[in-house]
């Protein structure tokens, strides 16, 4: 039984009960129970509507989700936890927050749960504004903030991009376990803020719970984002000899990566071979496989890539690294053979998107993209600045487009990814003081980043850019990075 939900109201409805658990998210079969409960006059149970909407939400069907829920009269505290749970858990976050508006419209009371699963939503969005409005209530309403629900705000505000408010919340938590201390080290080193996390791992051997393998896949992680090499091996090391605990997959992918961010592309090859038992996992060669297009290791980076292929022949991820490490190379027929295998398999690139929120608002931008009733405006003032920056010195990285455009039509490409979009259309519509916040499903190419490094310096705006991996906050016409990502 979910937490906080209630049990069948009487033995009659049990029947229904099991029904609804043996329809699981089918939604065909919910609905089927739905009319069932409908014709037996079940429906006014709370204790079956609660579930069968908890169950609908899960299924994806938001649209019917919505229809039971304004059906019910006065919903409790009951029926408004498990919808926002469940909202959050099957990847429909922004419903999990209109299920929460609606439970402080209603003045329903809330509990511990419900700010953690609402707060979990904010973090998925990266909504800053809506998560510093329930952080405001959790302490309007009297909660103390014990260690979940400060795990829980550490982790939404570093998910947010204000790694400062989390390590605020972080040294007012009464009491902290390991997963506090592993969520504010992961903050800092999603941040590229290495040292901050080291400094905090360092406190916790001394002074806070054990570390377990979490923590040090954020301490590495860390070290990775950072090129905190030294920092990683000793890391690594103590995780064996002194916490005796085995390395994972995700720690041998953060011990690639870092060696692999850093150039040391050799002592990446080697630390698979003599460290990773048996064939190491995909994501370990994938981790090599960046290392080697960003510092054009062309014979290793094609080794890596082939090996790739021929275990996950189904990933097109792997054929668009191929295809780019070949195009740096200039072998452009090659770049032929794997875009025409990747036809006849009938795979697709990834697409790019960037989202910003504006007036609790959500915009969507590809590169491109036309659908946005400011297109006009949206790329004309991109434009001006784009003129503006290379009149700052800005030159568009060729490198970041298909290689076998012309250099006109490869700028052309550049110019309108969507986080150049997302930020001309966030610049014009909002005021000088605020900060403009992105949201990308993918890397930012190396174009964009040096792009939007002069846009910030031109506007004298602050830009934060949560792509992939990281966090990227532009201010002044330097990144956080350090260029080092």
């Amino acid at each position: 039984m979910e937490p906080n939900q209630a049990p069948p109201s009487s033995p009659s409805h049990a029947p229904a009960y099991r029904a609804l658990v043996a329809a699981g998210t089918c939604l065909r079969s919910l609905k089927r129970v739905h009319a069932h409960l409908v014709v037996c006059g079940l429906h006014r149970s709370r204790a079956l509507t609660t579930k069968l909407l908890t169950l609908v939400c899960l299924a994806g069907s938001i649209d019917y989700t919505r229809l039971l829920f304004f059906t019910v009269t006065h919903p409790d505290s009951f029926i408004f936890n498990s919808l926002i749970r469940a909202s959050s858990k099957s990847g429909c976050s922004w419903d999990a927050i209109f299920f929460y508006r609606q439970m402080c419209f209603s003045r329903v009371s809330q509990s511990t749960y419900t700010f953690t699963a609402v707060i979990k939503a904010c973090a998925d969005l990266s909504d800053l504004q809506v998560g510093r409005l329930v952080h405001t209530h959790v302490l309007a309403s009297g909660f103390d903030v014990d260690v979940v629900l400060g795990t829980s705000l550490i982790s939404m505000y570093t998910r947010c991009g204000d790694v400062q408010q989390a390590r605020r919340v972080f040294d007012g938590m009464p009491e902290r376990n390991v997963v506090t201390w592993t969520a504010m080290i992961s903050g800092y080193g999603m941040h590229g803020h290495g040292c901050q996390a080291m400094g905090l791992f360092r406190q916790m051997l001394e002074t806070g719970p054990p570390p377990n393998d979490v923590t040090f896949v954020a301490v590495l992680s860390a070290c990775a984002h950072a090129g905190l090499i030294e920092e990683g091996l000793e890391a690594y090391a103590y995780m064996q000899k002194r916490c005796n605990l085995t390395p994972r997959v995700e720690h041998h992918v953060c011990m690639v990566d870092m060696l692999g961010r850093a150039g040391f592309l050799n002592e990446a090859v080697r630390f698979i071979r003599n460290y990773i038992q048996g064939e190491p996992d995909p994501s370990v060669w994938t981790a090599l496989l960046g290392a080697c297009k960003m510092y054009k290791d062309f014979d290793l980076g094609v080794k890596v890539a082939e090996h790739l292929l021929a275990v996950e022949p189904e990933n097109p991820g792997y054929y668009v690294l191929l295809s780019n490490i070949y195009a740096l190379a200039g072998r452009m027929d090659r770049v032929e053979l794997v875009r025409d295998k990747m036809i006849r398999r009938g795979l697709k690139k990834q697409t790019g998107y960037s989202l910003i929120e504006i007036n609790e608002a959500a915009y969507l931008f590809c590169m491109g993209d036309t659908s946005h009733p400011q297109t006009q405006e949206i790329y004309d003032y991109l434009e001006e600045l784009i003129g503006k920056i290379r009149e700052a010195g800005y030159i568009p990285e060729m490198d970041s487009v298909m290689h076998e455009l012309e250099e006109e039509e490869r700028e052309f490409a550049l110019r309108y990814h969507s986080e150049k979009l997302a930020i001309a259309f966030g610049l014009m519509n909002t005021s000088k003081e605020t900060v403009v916040r992105i949201v990308k499903n993918l890397r930012m190419c190396g174009d964009c980043h040096v792009a939007i490094k002069f846009i910030s310096m031109v506007t004298d705006r602050e830009i934060i850019v949560r792509d992939k991996h990281r966090f990227h906050h532009f201010k002044e016409g330097s990144c956080s990075c350090g260029d080092y990502w």
